[in-house]
């Protein structure tokens, strides 16, 4: 799968976005998910990290539509351990 991607230089209240393939995301979350399944470990996301990544993107005054775009293509883009695929599912859901 080729993907195009791209930094966007918009910023809206200390948010930076990324698009890839037209769709907007948060940038945050994206790096999180990058370095969570890169370097040491088994390059999967973790139980630790998918709370991890849901901290991060309830930390405004709730989790917005484009961190829930983000989270989704998260969880269709990376690869998850079994636990933690559950766990992502499970709050996914409560959003």
């Amino acid at each position: 799968m080729t993907q195009n991607i791209h930094n966007d230089a918009e910023e809206t209240q200390q948010m930076a976005y990324e698009s890839i393939d037209g769709n907007k995301y948060e940038k945050e979350l994206l790096d999180l998910a990058r370095k969570h399944t890169t370097g040491v470990g088994e390059g999967k996301l973790s139980k630790d990290e998918v709370a991890d990544l849901f901290r991060s993107a309830a930390d405004g005054r709730g989790v917005t539509d484009i961190e829930k775009a983000t989270l989704a293509y998260i969880r269709q883009s990376f690869p998850f351990t079994d636990a933690a695929a559950r766990d992502f599912d499970e709050a996914y859901a409560k959003l």
